[in-house]
């Protein structure tokens, strides 16, 4: 996929490998300080979920320097789905790869039969949520709420 004049390869992972392991590792904590250590057992169990697919985003020379994963289940509604963890190195962003990422959730989605996609993001993640725009993406008026368990 070219984005921006630069190739940009999206892929879902099938395989759990070390190049995967330190690429999470290093891509998490840019998302979250909060962000558990990566580890195989998560990745792998992360991967052979059926409701999850992770999508690494690769650069020119091959390495990867994004990560989406997309939730689809469904609920006495219809099929759901929802993108979570959108994260692109610093060094990458500003170049498509995360219109890329969420471009081939929406695909996925799509394929799967979902009628919409949501996604949450922070107020403070300015260009993120420009992009989600710029993508189609509406706000909503909800409350989003969380009960903390551990």
């Amino acid at each position: 996929m070219s984005i921006g004049g630069v190739e940009c390869g999206v892929e879902k992972v099938e395989v759990v490998d070390d190049e995967l392991v330190a690429a999470m590792g290093r891509l998490l904590p840019q998302l979250s300080s909060s962000a558990p250590e990566v580890t195989v057992a998560h990745l792998e169990c992360l991967v052979r979920t059926p409701a999850t697919t992770l999508l690494v985003a690769r650069d020119p020379g091959g390495v990867i320097v994004g990560s989406l994963t997309l939730a689809t289940f469904r609920v006495p509604s219809g099929l759901r789905a929802w993108i979570e963890d959108v994260v692109v190195d610093g060094r990458s962003r500003g170049s498509g790869v995360g219109s890329a990422l969420v471009g081939a959730a929406v695909e996925i989605a799509r394929g799967a039969g979902a009628r919409t996609v949501d996604l949450t993001s922070r107020p403070e993640r300015e260009s993120a949520n420009r992009l989600y725009v710029r993508l189609g993406f509406v706000p909503r008026t909800t409350n989003v709420y969380r009960h903390q368990i551990a």
